[in-house]
């Protein structure tokens, strides 16, 4: 049973129902060019059919991994970037304990490294690890990604340096593509034990593939109920290839009606904090994915009720061409309730005795219908909790929703042309060889800045 449920009563006064029901035709069509693999990209599709196809001994294969690994580390470091890691972390941060790293607990602490270029941020990792028993995961299909690159560089260094090569070998993990490419290379030669990211799975669908699977195993996640969650939302998927009764085909073809209406900055809203990095993997799933040929909704995010003492200003009273995504959580896993005081010094007294989720609940209503007044559309996505089986329907949810809004925004939604800019800049600025002719020329237009 799909527990995810889209509601759009605060769309309505933007866009009417006949409105969004228009789009059913490109609906239809995006289905097609999904399902037939005749659309841009089609050649990156693998991730459609991923959840069922996953059988249930590759599962335990990595389930049985992920305890060895438990067994033999306090740390296990996951090293990537984009959706090499922004998968994994959504997950274990939605479903792990707020302040489970200082608990005591047998399972290890996921911590992520190349993910950035900070020196003090990979400086104090290292000195972190000298002191604890740790393992890792290097993802990338290439293996010659700057920022992983450079920080799989150090931590192999170190890991070989602690625990010796032989059992340094037993302690990394390569996720990487099945044939060629450097970490490929390197993997066979040193005997790491290997995962496959496959050929027609790019890294942002990727969190449902081994790149996502593993860590989220070893932090203690029960992935089969995250995969059976997703299979559950594929076949709604499948089965139900227009609007009326597909609640991704209704958020897709709603998304394009506030687009064509010029609300071109869409905001995901939480009311829960452990879903900040699914946040950021959904902001990278849609702004990688459609932000092409000057085309493109702005992909951003809020936690409140956190923002609504910052950027809760903006949205209810700034420039009206945005909306909002609200995922709302029913049930929290625990129950505080709000204590009587004697002399209600607060004022808070007309609350005592309400849990605090009923609190947040009042807050998230409240203000979803003062943005609405304030002229700001809102979407709300309703789940019941957030454990795997939910998370599982709500990962496939949006990454069908993405490839529908690409193809109907007419862009490839799965290529990222625009990514190698900066780096081809970086490259010919560290000296790199084959980038010689920009050199010069960059360095002129960054003379001051770099003397």
């Amino acid at each position: 049973m799909i527990q995810l449920k889209l509601e759009l009563d605060q769309l309505y006064p933007f866009i009417s129902k006949d409105e969004l029901l228009a789009y059913d035709k490109q609906i239809i069509s995006a289905y097609r060019k999904i399902y037939n693999k005749t659309g841009a990209g089609n050649e990156f599709l693998g991730w459609v059919d991923l959840p069922s196809e996953i059988s249930e001994d590759s599962l335990d294969q990595i389930i049985a991994h992920a305890r060895a690994l438990q067994a033999k580390s306090e740390v296990f470091v996951v090293v990537g970037i984009g959706g090499s890691y922004l998968g994994a972390r959504a997950i274990i941060e939605a479903l792990n304990s707020h302040f489970g790293h200082l608990r005591n607990t047998n399972l290890p602490q996921i911590i992520y490294a190349g993910h950035q270029l900070s020196e003090d941020y990979l400086s104090e990792l290292l000195e972190l690890l000298d002191h604890k028993e740790y393992s890792m995961a290097v993802i990338s299909k290439s293996g010659t990604t700057t920022e992983p690159a450079v920080a799989f560089r150090m931590l192999r260094t170190h890991i070989e340096q602690k625990y010796g090569l032989k059992e340094a070998r037993k302690r990394i993990v390569a996720i990487t593509d099945n044939s060629r490419g450097a970490l490929k290379e390197l993997a066979d030669s040193e005997g790491y034990t290997s995962y496959v990211v496959p050929d027609d799975v790019g890294g942002r669908y990727s969190v449902l593939t081994p790149v996502g699977l593993l860590p989220i195993a070893v932090a203690g996640m029960d992935i089969k109920a995250l995969v059976s969650g997703a299979r559950k939302m594929e076949a709604m998927s499948r089965a139900v290839q227009k609007i009326h009764g597909n609640p991704i085909a209704m958020y897709a073809a709603a998304r394009q009606a506030l687009y064509k209406a010029r609300k071109t900055n869409e905001i995901m809203v939480n009311y829960e904090p452990k879903l900040f990095y699914f946040s950021e993997w959904w902001k990278q799933l849609y702004g990688e994915s459609e932000g092409k040929d000057h085309k493109g909704i702005f992909p951003a995010a809020v936690g409140f009720t956190t923002d609504l003492h910052s950027m809760g200003q903006y949205i209810q009273n700034g420039l009206r061409n945005i909306f909002e995504t609200v995922i709302s959580v029913e049930k929290p896993t625990r129950e505080l309730r709000i204590p009587e005081a004697d002399f209600d010094l607060d004022q808070l007294n007309y609350i005592a005795g309400k849990r605090l989720s009923e609190v947040n609940l009042m807050a998230e209503l409240g203000t979803t219908l003062a943005h609405v007044d304030g002229g700001v559309p809102n979407l709300r996505i309703r789940i019941p909790e957030l454990s795997e089986e939910v998370m599982g329907q709500l990962i496939y949810f949006f990454e069908m929703g993405c490839a529908l809004s690409g193809y109907m925004l007419e862009v490839n939604p799965f290529d990222q042309p625009g990514v190698e800019a900066y780096k081809k800049n970086m490259f010919a600025l560290l000296g790199k060889k084959g980038f010689e002719d920009q050199t010069t020329e960059l360095k002129k237009r960054l003379k001051n800045k770099l003397s």
